[in-house]
């Protein structure tokens, strides 16, 4: 009798939504196949990515030697030892020349916890360098900051997803759902059917076209106003006496200062800033507040995303959006709520414990005096020898190579040269370093240009955890051995600070979970009491889980805000333009966003036959409109020209994109990276670059539509 072939559950490789899948593998080496598992978020279902995710264990160009680079300039294989060693002796040549702070670290939002807390360790233990940060700098910090600032505690939904199910409203500011986390949008079938699904975005994406016969309402908005649309909508809601008032008098500091804030900003002129008709305004918000819990309905939910997030004025956007919440007492109630939906696979987990460069394990400020003994004292050192807070990711790598800026740069989980923006000068910056050491599982972009590489494990090779978009800590296990060299992130850390002469970093994820677990114990973000066991057991963890006997959390607020008066904070909050608002030369919009098919720099799925087969290269949506006054035709040549570049991609001409907008994916590399052309101005209080919007040029070309930059 042949036995049944062995069957691991784990979850998706890709997105926060974490869908719950079982992996068994195959007869072809290092290949499973995957089938999904009825689970909360997933409810049994996976999208296109998640059932062709085991293709990339075996793409043929996966990195399975360490490599360095040679006096010819090639890159060329090498041991572990000897990478090892090269990388050690040359950090410990360019401290020694110019501080410990010319050593910096860049984590990644993928990254397991384990990997994720021994990166910020290795960072301020092994390197002594305050030079670190992560690539969620460019995705979920704006909410972050505002959620912290309001509530106290940041946690991408403070409620389970499934909670959604109930509800008659969803707000969803910049959130394409329905193509970044397809299985999500069963969740939104109670809103739909109650006509209350409610979504602002510039174009009429996927997520935007279920609010069609009647289920819902599409705010196109102009690109950059999601601001004040969110304060109109909160005017009528006040204005209209569709409000909480108790809610807000027992539940926040200063509802006065929320009166105030949207006092002016009543519908007519909103409409001149958003280009959502009045009365369109005033119909989202009687809607919503009609399934507020004040009013007798179900339940509402407002939800922010990437769309709203990614701009200089991120942060106050968000803050708008929680500010329309409290107005309808959505925070803490049973069945409504605000959250920010978390995008990549551990975007939750991966900015809490020390990937910041202002944050310590739980969640706890690098600066704070206590945190720092505390943490200190788990890793075995002095207080004072802990750095302080350093660059956040956009100032980092803008510092990379200067006279008092970083010689080296460790990259883990993050491809800078397609995901960050102003791409120009980021590959000058990289480019000027004095070495650059990335750890990849395919040879991205970024690993192309550095002078280590190191193979790491993926998902199905590897043991660990992520924290869901849910605050929902799993577990990762591997099915599969790693194939070749190819080890985990860990044992670069552990190798690299062995040679340093520090101790204390495991290669055992087990381990290195128990040590989180410690240093985690009192912080915000506190998974003191979640243990291997617990969840190989089927418990169902939210964080924060205290000690070994919680239940965890599924649900915040319902007692109280995470802040020192228990209330919720008002943060007044006033539009302003994009950046780069439009000019006679620029006279459009540039927004960029997602696909069905692919997933962040596209480095994973770019490789997969399946998904390339249906979304094979760039291309920009431009209006019918605008596209045959400017002579371009559907898949001809257009040239996009911002102040940062130019660059020739095929036009795809469709009414479902405004006409003072054009739309570009993101996802591809090389010259059809449109974050050659992204603005790298900062939210003055997350440090969020503003890749959603900028004046662009738009024009027919003549060149063969390849994308190739001017």
């Amino acid at each position: 009798m042949t036995p049944e072939p062995t069957r691991v559950p784990t979850h998706c490789p890709y997105c926060a939504l974490q869908c719950a899948t079982t992996l068994h593998p195959v007869e072809r080496p290092g290949a499973v196949e995957v089938q999904p598992r009825d689970f909360p978020t997933n409810r049994g279902g996976l999208c296109r990515k998640g059932w062709t995710a085991p293709d990339v264990l075996t793409v043929p160009d996966r990195l399975t030697v360490p490599l360095v680079r040679n006096a010819a300039g090639e890159l060329e294989e090498t041991s572990w030892d000897a990478a090892l060693d090269f990388v050690t002796e040359r950090v410990r040549a360019l401290q020694a020349a110019h501080g410990r702070d010319s050593v910096a670290v860049f984590g990644g939002g993928g990254l397991t916890n384990e990997k994720a807390y021994a990166l910020g360790k290795f960072a301020r233990v092994a390197l002594r360098t305050a030079s670190v940060d992560y690539n969620g700098r460019f995705c979920m910090s704006s909410a972050a900051a505002a959620t912290n600032r309001a509530f106290g505690i940041d946690r991408g939904l403070p409620f389970p997803l499934a909670d959604l199910r109930t509800a008659g409203a969803v707000l969803l500011v910049g959130s394409n759902l329905a193509e970044t986390m397809p299985p999500a949008v069963a969740h939104l079938d109670g809103a739909r059917g109650a006509g209350g699904l409610l979504v602002v975005d510039p174009r009429r994406s996927a997520t935007a076209g279920l609010t069609a016969d009647d289920a819902g309402i599409h705010l196109k908005a102009t690109p950059g106003s999601d601001l004040a649309l969110v304060l109109a909508l909160t005017h009528v809601v006040l204005q209209e006496g569709l409000a909480d008032r108790d809610y807000l008098n027992d539940r926040t500091d200063d509802p006065d200062a929320l009166i105030r804030s949207t006092a002016s900003w009543w519908p007519e002129r909103a409409e001149r800033v958003t280009g959502v008709p009045a009365a369109t305004i005033r119909r989202a918000a009687r809607v919503l507040a009609a399934a507020a819990p004040v009013n007798g309905g179900a339940g509402a939910f407002v939800l922010t995303g990437r769309g709203a997030e990614q701009h200089s004025k991120g942060t106050d956007t968000v803050t708008a959006c929680i500010n329309l919440a409290l107005a309808l007492g959505l925070p803490g109630r049973l069945g409504s709520g605000y959250g920010s939906i978390t995008g990549q696979g551990n975007g939750q987990g991966g900015r809490e414990h020390g990937q910041k460069a202002d944050q310590l394990p739980g969640y706890r400020s690098i600066s704070d005096p206590v945190a720092r003994e505390y943490v200190a004292g788990v890793w075995g050192i002095d207080p004072d020898e802990l750095p302080g807070p350093g660059k956040s990711a956009v100032e980092l790598i803008n510092s990379l190579g200067t006279a008092n800026g970083p010689k080296a740069l460790f990259v883990h989980g993050s491809n800078l040269l397609v995901s960050a923006p102003h791409l120009s000068s980021v590959r000058e910056r990289l480019s000027s370093l004095d070495l650059l050491v990335v750890a990849d599982v395919v040879p991205s972009e970024t690993a192309l240009l550095a002078d280590v590489v190191f193979p790491v494990t993926q998902w199905a090779e590897e043991d660990g955890t992520m924290t869901s978009l849910e605050g929902r800590v799993l577990r990762r296990r591997a099915a599969i051995a790693a194939p070749g060299e190819v080890r985990s992130d860990l044992a670069v850390f552990a190798g690299v600070a062995e040679r340093l002469g520090v101790r204390g970093f495991s290669t055992d994820p087990a381990e290195v979970f128990e040590e989180l677990r410690q240093a985690s114990a009192g912080g915000k973000a506190d998974y003191s009491g979640v243990t291997w066991d617990r969840l190989d057991g089927g418990e169902a963890l939210f964080w924060p889980v205290p000690h070994n006997g919680h239940p965890g959390t599924p649900r915040l607020f319902a007692d109280g805000f995470a802040t020192a008066d228990g209330r919720a904070h008002v943060v007044p909050v006033d539009h302003r333009p994009v950046a780069d608002d439009l000019t006679t030369d620029a006279p459009m919009y540039l927004v960029t966003g997602r696909l069905l098919q692919h997933y962040q720099t596209g480095a994973q799925t770019r490789r997969v036959p399946e998904l390339v087969e249906a979304e094979p290269e760039v291309f920009a949506e431009i209006h019918p409109r605008v596209a045959a006054q400017l002579g371009i035709g559907d898949g001809r040549p257009m040239r996009l020209r911002t102040a940062r570049g130019s660059m020739v991609l095929p036009a795809r001409v469709t009414d479902d994109v405004r006409p003072d907008t054009v739309f570009v994916p993101f996802h591809f590399g090389g010259a059809e990276a449109v974050n050659e052309l992204t603005n790298d101005a900062l939210d003055p209080v997350s440090r969020m670059p503003e890749f959603k919007a900028c004046a662009v040029e738009v024009t027919a070309a003549a060149l063969p539509a390849t994308g190739v930059p001017a």
